[in-house]
């Protein structure tokens, strides 16, 4: 039988573990507990959800692989690639591929009888995954997207709807400058999206494969580029290695050389800005548990002070200094043990609170979402509970030590 955890158990169940003074001592080393673990996990819980959210705006409009042609990255026009089905297959079947399609990019303007508004036009057929705008779309329909004829149907964000008082079925001319000449095309706006990523909004808009192609006097084999998609977004720079290895520095039809870029390399300020933000957990996490700590040695000194007569008792019936301690530190653990409770229970609760009513709002402007996301990781929570158990029980140890300073004749005369 374990003796130290056999005593514990039997003061932390009894009145005389909730004595006059010990009472609150207890109450507030539980309360620190469980308020430390639950700002860890809403901390966390934030932190999983923003960055998995905005990670997941980026890849929707770009990706998380894009082949396109070499000189691409250094014009500021579109530049055409020629992309096989044999390489098309090619990429497919290169280990962590989940999609891959062609796109093609050309750039216009918006007109109505009031204002004007220089867009980005990107052209997508019928293969090319459109789950991400489906989630975001706001008003009308998805577009049937082709990859044969162009229907002039129109997905446009609710920025340039709103500046150029646009509504779904409404039509709107774009103009097209050329080397040569000036070209118009008459548009009609078939559903409105939004995702607050403001520097995809104001400028993105799509419509069918060939329309960009056309425009810009590209022949039929030709696009922009293809963009890929990748079963396991941890995996990315794997599969990444196998494209160059396989897809870099080869030529098309026409002698223009291909290269592959990842998502990170594409927005290396976004991601680089959601990085930060592991640092601001680690501090948030290390101070949490701090709090848990230092309220649990105070807790434990006041009880060890209150328990000086027991002490003396257990003392003189020859029990070693070993034993006493172990006994409040199997107490502490309990009183951690319920804080750890408490705290799961306040912390879930705020973030499904959270998730089920969007109850605390942001500015999209800045944040990129309207509502703060939250996503409850339940390994990291369980990781979080035993971690603040340990690290609490541990920095427990040294004040532990004070048992060993109590005579057991002084203690019986101690009031």
């Amino acid at each position: 039988m374990n003796l130290p955890l056999f005593i514990a158990r039997k003061i932390y169940r009894s009145d005389g573990g909730q004595q006059e003074v010990s009472r609150p001592a207890i109450l507030i080393a539980t309360i620190g507990v469980a308020i430390g673990l639950a700002v860890m996990i809403v901390t966390v819980s934030v932190v999983f959800g923003f960055k998995h959210t905005i990670r997941n705006k980026v890849v929707g409009f770009g990706s998380h692989i894009q082949v396109t042609n070499f000189l691409a990255h250094d014009e500021t026009m579109p530049v055409p690639i020629s992309i096989s089905d044999s390489l098309m297959q090619v990429m497919h079947d290169i280990p962590g591929v989940r999609h891959v399609a062609r796109f093609s990019m050309t750039q216009g303007l918006l007109k109505t009888d009031d204002d004007f508004l220089g867009v980005a036009f990107k052209g997508v057929g019928a293969d090319y995954d459109v789950e991400f705008l489906r989630e975001n779309l706001v008003e009308g329909e998805m577009p049937q997207f082709s990859t044969e004829k162009s229907s002039y149907q129109l997905l446009i964000s609710q920025m340039m709807a709103d500046k150029l008082k646009l509504k779904v079925d409404d039509r709107v001319f774009a103009y097209f400058i050329g080397n040569e000449d000036a070209r118009a095309r008459k548009f009609t706006v078939k559903g409105i999206y939004q995702t607050n990523m403001t520097q995809f909004d104001q400028t993105l808009c799509f419509t069918d494969f060939p329309t960009p192609v056309k425009l810009n006097g590209w022949k039929n084999d030709q696009c922009s580029g293809a963009e890929v998609l990748v079963s396991d977004f941890d995996r990315l720079d794997e599969t990444a290695t196998q494209f160059v290895e396989k897809v870099n520095r080869q030529r098309d039809q026409y002698g223009e050389i291909m290269t592959s870029q990842t998502i990170h390399d594409a927005y290396p300020h976004i991601f680089s800005w959601l990085s930060l933000l592991d640092i601001n957990v680690w501090i948030i996490l290390v101070l949490m548990i701090c709090v848990a700590g230092f309220t649990m040695i105070s807790g434990l000194l006041i009880i060890i002070l209150e328990r000086t007569q027991m002490i003396g008792i257990l003392k003189a019936l020859g029990m070693r200094n070993d034993t006493v301690r172990h006994t409040f530190l199997w107490f502490a653990a309990f009183i951690i043990g319920r804080g750890l409770l408490w705290g799961d229970v306040l912390g879930i609760g705020l973030v499904v609170l959270q998730q089920q009513t969007g109850l605390v709002h942001l500015d999209p402007a800045n944040y990129y979402v309207d509502t703060a996301p939250m996503e409850l990781n339940i390994p990291v929570i369980v990781i979080l509970n035993v971690v603040t158990l340990l690290v609490s029980v541990f920095v427990l140890v040294a004040p532990s030590y004070l048992v060993s300073h109590i005579h057991p004749a002084r203690s019986m005369r101690y009031e």
